[in-house]
């Protein structure tokens, strides 16, 4: 399994590979977990988001996205294609993801919803909670952040 990191403005991507990204968070956030959102919210288009992703074997097995805030970075559209779940993939993805941050912008704080469940998860990278739980899009999130 060859495994490749990439990261891209979407106005520099190739739009097979942006196809499969959206494709893939479509298929997981509004299919998977029976979700009707807007999925396309506008923010990828901002001059400053960075889409993130990894592909193994040539098949898009997870990404993020990056966006800055006013006073943070802010993580989202953490996505593992299914059948690469349970891997260790997901850990690989953002362990890179905070990386690439690191590369964008050392000082700023780092943020993002998690969705509820997930909150061990990402603590287990240092992410602490800083709201009480909130419902979006019909499921429990909270706040978290990563303080440099």
């Amino acid at each position: 399994m060859t495994h490749h990191f990439s990261h891209s403005n979407i106005s520099e991507m190739n739009p097979i590979v942006l196809y499969k990204i959206l494709q893939l968070r479509t298929d997981v956030f509004v299919v998977e977990q029976n979700c009707p959102y807007p999925e396309l919210d506008g923010r990828d288009l901002e001059p400053d988001c960075e889409l993130f992703w990894l592909t193994v074997d040539d098949e898009i097995a997870g990404t993020t996205r990056i966006l800055k805030d006013a006073d943070a970075l802010r993580i989202g559209r953490v996505v593992v294609a299914p059948n690469h779940r349970g891997t260790g993939i997901a850990r690989e993805l953002f362990a890179a993801t905070l990386e690439r941050c690191k590369q964008i912008d050392s000082k700023s704080k780092i943020v993002l919803d998690a969705q509820a469940p997930l909150q061990g998860w990402y603590g287990s990278f240092g992410f602490t909670t800083v709201s009480d739980v909130f419902m979006e899009d019909g499921i429990p999130h909270i706040t978290m952040e990563l303080q440099r």
